[in-house]
């Protein structure tokens, strides 16, 4: 695979920065350290006037966009009729990055996979870093890791929506499930921005098998270095704890977490095809995944007290995500979810409710809506908080069965963050540990 050409880098005399989060901050220290003039509006400023004023005073060669900003908001806008053009800190910062680089997006899963893939690369030897939508800014990354042989990023549709000539060797979109249509609107929006991924025509294109066929239409028809994953009809299936290419078995998961249709279906055998291009070998893969320790609030077991079992999944911010939490967790479950909604449709996932749910404790905003949706599925009962919906959960709860924190909500309703929420069903856990005794 071949490295990427970096001597046609776009450089800039003046640039101006909309939001000043990590990313915002993060794009500001790289363009200083190339010596350009840099603006920066954040949310305290004036609003529309303070941006008039600055764009009428100075003319930009670019503006580098928070992914917090949707294309619709009135100072991107304004941006876009004084015709300053738009660019993504992600890819900003990637055009700087001098060796290789694997993107990750789907709406649910790509945390998990990017840390996976950047383990493994490690594992064999290479000089990697995790960036992008995981947390640390991909400006930032080449700032302070300039000799970088692999940039694995996870991308959102939010970064997608500014992308130019971003370019990956490696390009994963793992999945396209209902995320964020309060801010795309429809289903195919959302998808089509999914796949701008491949826009630039990465070495490799790693796609589910069954969504193949609308992501060619969304690129009108153009050719791509296709590879397909999935349970059947891919290129890499995954099949009783093995991923395989034809007949041909690839990796063994046995006895990992991806040892499961619901992980190994689709991050297991994404990541098996991911190994094959970066020529990652056989062992590595496998011992990155029997060394793999989950992330916080993504099916994150805290332990048992009483004999009930306690999951944070609080990562689950919309109903597929709480979908696959319920088919990992087995039956039995008491389920907390609600929030703050992203979908308006809860009725398509009452079945596996019915199926793996023994109760089901409401809150949030949306608490109303799901209680109207999924009352007469099992005991469903409104509880407004959290905290309300632990206890309620902990005194139905019998041992052998499982609480499950998934809200299929997004937190701000309640919270800063979902990592919040999480911490406080993990505070609430170890608060019961103390008081009843368990393990954790």
């Amino acid at each position: 695979m071949r490295s990427r050409q970096i001597g046609s880098m776009k450089k800039y005399r003046t640039a101006l920065i909309l939001g000043y989060g990590r990313s915002g901050r993060a794009a500001e220290r790289l363009l200083h350290a190339e010596g350009v003039a840099v603006s920066v509006l954040t949310e305290e400023n004036d609003g529309l006037s303070e941006l008039s004023k600055i764009l009428s005073g100075t003319e930009f060669d670019v503006c580098i966009m928070s992914p917090g900003f949707a294309l619709s908001h009135p100072w991107v806008c304004a941006v876009c009729e004084a015709g300053v053009p738009l660019l993504s800190e992600l890819e900003l910062g990637w055009s700087r990055h001098q060796g290789k680089t694997v993107a990750v997006t789907g709406s649910n899963g790509k945390s998990t996979a990017v840390k996976w893939i950047a383990e493994m690369l490690q594992l064999a030897g290479r000089k990697v870093e995790i960036g992008g939508n995981y947390g640390i800014p991909a400006c930032e990354i080449v700032l302070e890791h300039p000799e970088l042989d692999w940039l694995v990023l996870e991308v959102s549709s939010f970064q997608l929506e500014t992308v130019q000539d971003f370019r990956a060797e490696v390009a994963v979109l793992l999945n396209v499930l209902p995320n964020h249509l309060n801010r795309h609107g429809t289903m195919e929006i959302y998808r089509r921005t999914k796949a701008r991924i491949f826009g630039s025509a990465p070495e490799v294109c790693l796609v589910p098998a069954d969504l193949l066929p609308q992501l060619k239409d969304d690129l009108g028809g153009a050719k791509r270095n296709w590879i397909t994953f999935g349970t059947v009809d891919a290129d890499y299936i995954y099949r009783d704890g093995r991923v395989f290419r034809g007949s041909d078995p690839v990796l063994d998961f046995t006895g990992t977490l991806f040892e499961n249709p619901v992980f190994g279906g689709c991050t297991g055998a994404a990541v098996a095809a991911v190994a094959e291009a970066c020529g990652v070998p056989r062992e590595r893969v496998e011992t990155a995944a029997r060394d793999f320790e989950p992330l916080p609030h993504r099916l994150q077991r805290l332990g048992k007290v009483g004999g009930v079992a306690y999951i944070n999944d609080s990562k689950a911010t919309n109903l597929a995500a709480m979908s696959a939490a319920l088919k990992v967790c087995g039956k039995k479950i008491h389920l907390i979810a609600g929030g703050l909604p992203k979908e308006s449709d809860y009725t398509f996932i009452k079945e596996i409710l019915a199926e793996r749910t023994r109760s089901i404790y409401v809150i949030g905003q949306v608490s109303r809506a799901m209680y109207q949706a999924w009352n007469g599925v099992c005991l469903c009962v409104e509880c407004g908080t959290l905290e309300t919906a632990f206890k309620a959960a902990q005194n139905a709860a019998k041992p052998g069965e499982t609480i499950l924190l998934s809200p299929g909500c997004a937190s701000f309703d309640q919270f800063l963050s979902f990592e919040e929420r999480g911490e406080c069903f993990t505070a609430l856990f170890q608060e019961s540990v103390r008081r009843r005794g368990g393990t954790s």
